[in-house]
């Protein structure tokens, strides 16, 4: 009988210590998993949510989570406008439930759909906009071209539409400067 309590007494130390270091090793692996998430990847489990972002420069933007590209966030403000919004201005993000979207796969068409490209989709619709620097400075008028590395903006007032006579001059802006770009009429972008 001693014999028997003995194993016994073993067999349950065994498996409480196999318990510990399960549960250890399964702590361990969800920290590991949740340190390669990247903050694109985190807010494309809250499309559809509102969030609210304090971002460099533009200060406090807020709005229902429309798309998620490799580098930039498409909002839609409370007056209907479109806000994109580049990740390297983000500092902080309210609103974000608790879901993760899922890494996008080396090669996928949305790790190709970068800020550059959004932008040039702003260029193609003609739309004004608002573009706002990570120092502050805002300028309005219309994206008329993208480079590698800057935009073209044709400057004008925001109630005119792009026309020669409007337009008081094109400026190039660098686009890591690029805080966030707002369209001024409702549903365009």
């Amino acid at each position: 009988m001693r014999w028997q309590q003995l194993f016994a007494d073993l067999q349950a130390e065994f498996e409480a210590a196999e318990a510990t270091a399960e549960r250890a090793e399964d702590g361990s692996r969800r920290r590991a998993e949740v340190g390669a998430i990247r903050l694109v990847e985190r807010l494309a489990g809250a499309q559809g949510r509102t969030l609210a972002l304090r971002c460099q420069g533009a200060g406090d933007v807020s709005g229902v989570l429309a798309e998620v590209g490799s580098d930039w966030l498409l909002l839609t403000d409370g007056a209907r406008r479109d806000v994109l919004v580049a990740t390297a201005a983000v500092r902080s993000v309210a609103g974000l439930g608790l879901s993760t979207g899922l890494p996008a796969p080396e090669g996928s068409v949305r790790t190709g759909l970068d800020l550059r490209r959004a932008l040039r989709g702003l260029a193609r619709d003609r739309s004004a906009v608002q573009v706002i620097l990570d120092d502050g400075t805002l300028y309005s008028g219309t994206v008329d071209r993208v480079g590698a590395d800057y935009v073209e903006l044709a400057e004008h007032a925001a109630d005119l539409p792009r026309r020669a006579a409007a337009v008081r001059g094109v400026r190039a802006l660098a686009l890591p400067a690029i805080a966030v770009v707002r369209t001024l009429s409702p549903g365009l972008g």
